[in-house]
């Protein structure tokens, strides 16, 4: 099923010529010999060549770099964002991206980000183990469901006999930041009848820092000269973050028309990262003597003050296990399941619940957050002999099931308690991310049945013609259809134009729906503890209050696009595209909860998700590249560029209706983004040069009148990348990232908290990353 993306059938040779667009694709087509040139929508393929030679092994940090419309920030000290990195694609929410692994849909992770959004984790895909990457650059929820309105992204996973090793070294020219990495993987052939693929990394980076002391430590320091106050008292940058993947690839002929397939991914990572310092002369919450502790204070744990440290830990495991065959000529048919978990335990250490006093723990287990995916897939795709046409009609059709849980565990009840203290001043719950309380824990599923046709059929020579449609059933809010007709008409065997026009949809995922999530604190005037929540859209409480039931996020696009090849070496395309998305999602203003109102866990004030504003995304995709002798060399040269233009339409309350949140929403990432990269080759040397460039973009000022918004003009990065052939087996390759260590303007939100540059920066504000890399192949 090549569609499915099983593309352990692919002749070795087509991942190496990401060059050209001879390339055969299975992302947005199920016909069996497209290619990127054939396609009827724009699909980018990246060779694991392109993709090894980007030094990250975060596939967020990847595809930044390959992908002109895909954007990930680092957001420091942003609670869970910090390690579950928020990437878009096209500027539209990152769980607006259909995420696939061999073809087979990837799971959320389960954090519920910025606006509640739910996206995969592409961070637990381990790059050592990649093949090649397709990137679907057009809604297709008509032909995979829900969440591809953006796109699809296709991770297609290395099965091919022989293995690898590296290992790299990297580090900051600020000294700090050092990275290392080791990976492995090895392909056994089994017998003549297929393949097993084994392979394992690990990595592990040290924070950096781009901070500057906060002018209330100083001042602390020089009130308390008898103290050593540490310089800064807290940390803007990346986190300590510590990676470990394994997995498998199989493909196994049992009969000369039956295969079994299957692969399985597993990843653990432990983070650290710093929270805002807590001044023992300016917080009164944990530093106020209480008659409660008499004799006792905060100071003799935290004389110098404190900042939290707050850690994520990771387990992730996605498997899929699949059988396909050939009836005859004519039919093709393939069934699978999969099951895929993402669990997150949060801890905070160097922390207190001041409202315990002296019984209070310093460190603290918040709890887990957990997300499960099972799926089970039948398709089947026809050949149709139509002798009135210029070849067979290509007919597809399956079915779909599937089931999410998502679930919360509490933490220590010491993480959420509100002990004696509160009544005297002292806040309650871990200090820094008070924990999930029982209240919060709990279970929720949302299953869903889905069916779909999808046909291509060949009118002429020139010309071929798409239609997709989809019926889906979700067991929380009712149905959903969506279809999609595509085209593409070559003008001659070099140059053809192709669009398309489709709906799609993204489901409101359990995590959305049922989970609420509570917090407490104490109002410094009236001393008494007030309780906040985000309540799920259908508890009574939310329903009194104006919520509604959450309904799909729903799109139409329409993209219209030419392509080209020369015998010269000159390729490339140009695709525009217009996106609406109505019905998106947000988080609703903050309610005060009337009196008389039941209200049994007393909250002083509510929020909900809610189906809120509406968008239009329009731009422009360019792609071209140019390969060519030069000398006794070979010169490599592609060119990327993405115009992307987001505008908020209509809406009910948050960024619709409040200028400020609309402008920071539009204006947030670059309307610009580029790539240029050329590569010369000659003998055993290669040398990569690569520009990157970011257009101006929009952040908050932090102040309350006056200029509250901080514009930041464009940025450009140069990389270069040397490599050397020491045996026919053996690179070795050296090269910096921002080679001339090039920094952003400074940001005011936040920097009087010691802040440089902005955390919400569409690309990395660390300066110059050196490195080195050592790799095997046999």
């Amino acid at each position: 099923m090549a569609a499915e993306g099983h593309a352990q059938t692919a002749p070795a040779g087509t991942a190496a010529a990401p060059t050209t667009l001879d390339t055969m694709v299975v992302t947005g087509t199920r016909g069996s010999n497209r290619t990127q040139f054939d396609t009827l929508a724009p699909v980018d393929v990246f060779s694991q060549e392109e993709i090894q030679a980007i030094e990250s092994s975060d596939l967020n940090d990847v595809l930044a770099q390959l992908v002109p419309s895909f954007v990930v920030q680092r957001m420091p000290m942003n609670d869970g964002l910090v390690f579950v990195r928020p990437a878009t694609l096209r500027g539209l929410s990152p769980d607006q991206t259909l995420v696939l692994v061999n073809g087979r849909r990837f799971h959320r992770s389960a954090l519920l980000g910025a606006r509640g959004a739910q996206g995969p984790d592409l961070a637990q895909i381990p790059v050592h183990a990649i093949q090649r990457i397709e990137v679907l650059r057009d809604g297709a929820s008509a032909q995979y469901g829900s969440d591809a309105i953006a796109g699809v992204i296709n991770i297609i996973l290395d099965d091919r006999v022989g293995g690898e090793v590296s290992l790299g070294l990297s580090e900051y020219s600020e000294g700090d930041g050092r990275g290392r990495k080791v990976g492995a993987r090895h392909g056994f052939a089994l017998g003549d009848s297929g393949s097993l693929s084994l392979f394992a990394d690990w990595d592990k980076s040290d924070a950096t820092s781009r901070s500057r002391q906060r002018a209330d430590a100083i001042a602390f320091q020089n009130a308390h000269p008898e103290l050593d106050v540490p310089d800064p008292v807290q940390r803007w940058g990346q986190p300590d973050l510590e990676n470990r993947h394994a997995g498998f690839n199989l493909n196994l002929a049992l009969h000369d028309s039956l295969d079994l397939y299957g692969f399985g991914l597993f990843g653990h990572s432990e983070g650290m990262s710093d929270f805002n310092w807590r001044n023992p002369d300016g917080t009164a919450s944990v530093y106020n003597p209480s008659s409660v502790f008499p004799g006792w204070d905060a100071r003799s744990l935290y004389p110098t003050g404190f900042s939290p440290q707050y850690g994520n830990e990771q387990d992730d495991l996605q498997t899929v296990l699949g059988l396909r065959g050939y009836i005859g000529e004519r039919w093709r048919w393939d069934v699978s399941a999969s099951y895929g978990r993402n669990e997150i335990d949060y801890t905070i250490d160097n922390a207190i619940n001041a409202s315990l006093g002296p019984d209070s723990p310093t460190s603290f287990y918040l709890g887990r957050l957990s997300q499960t995916e099972k799926n089970v897939n039948a398709d089947v795709v026809y050949s149709l002999p139509v002798s009135a046409l210029e070849g067979p009609i290509n007919i597809a059709f399956g079915a779909e099931a599937r089931e999410e849980t998502y679930a919360v565990k509490a933490g220590d009840p010491a993480s959420y308690a509100i002990g004696p203290g509160a009544a005297t001043g002292l806040a309650g719950g871990a200090n820094g991310a008070p924990g999930f309380s029982d209240t919060n824990a709990g279970s929720w599923s949302q299953r869903s049945r889905a069916a779909y046709i999808d046909v291509e059929a060949p009118i002429t020579a020139r010309w071929t013609v798409g239609a997709a449609t989809r019926y889906e059933h979700f067991s929380a809010f009712g149905e959903s259809i969506d279809g999609k007709l595509s085209t593409r008409f070559a003008f001659t065997p070099d140059i053809a134009i192709r669009g398309s026009v489709s709906t799609g949809f993204r489901a409101p995922t359990p995590g959305q729906l049922y989970t609420q999530s509570t917090q407490q604190g104490l109002d410094t005037v009236t001393l008494q503890v007030f309780t906040t929540g985000r309540l799920s859209p259908s508890d009574p409480l939310a329903v009194q209050l104006g919520a509604q039931p959450l309904k799909p996020e729903q799109s139409r696009t329409a993209s219209l696009g030419l392509t080209w090849k020369t015998d010269a070496g000159f390729s490339g395309s140009v695709d525009v595209y217009d996106i609406k998305v109505t019905d998106r999602f947000s988080q609703s203003a903050a309610y005060a909860v009337p009196a008389g109102t039941p209200n049994p866990l007393r909250f002083t004030s509510v929020s909900f998700y809610t189906n809120d504003f509406d968008t239009t995304t329009r731009g422009v995709d360019v792609v071209g590249s140019y390969v060519t002798g030069l000398g006794a060399g070979r010169l490599n040269t592609t060119l990327g560029y993405n115009y992307n233009q987001t505008t908020v339409d209509s809406g009910r309350t948050g960024v619709a209706t409040n200028d400020s949140q609309r402008r920071i929403f539009e204006e947030r990432l670059p309307e610009h983004k580029a790539t240029l990269s050329s590569q010369y080759e000659i003998g055993r040397w290669s040398v990569l040069g690569k520009l990157r460039y970011y257009g101006a973009w929009t952040d908050s000022s932090g102040n309350a009148t006056g200029d509250i918004f901080q514009r930041f003009g464009a940025m450009s990065f140069f990389d270069l990348a040397l490599s050397y052939k020491v045996t026919d087996q053996q690179t070795l390759r050296i090269g910096a990232d921002n080679l001339f260590d090039r920094y952003p303007d400074e940001a005011t939100f936040q920097a009087s908290r010691g802040l440089i540059y902005s955390r919400n920066a569409p690309y990395d504000t660390d300066g110059r990353n050196v490195y080195a890399e050592y790799r095997i192949r046999y």
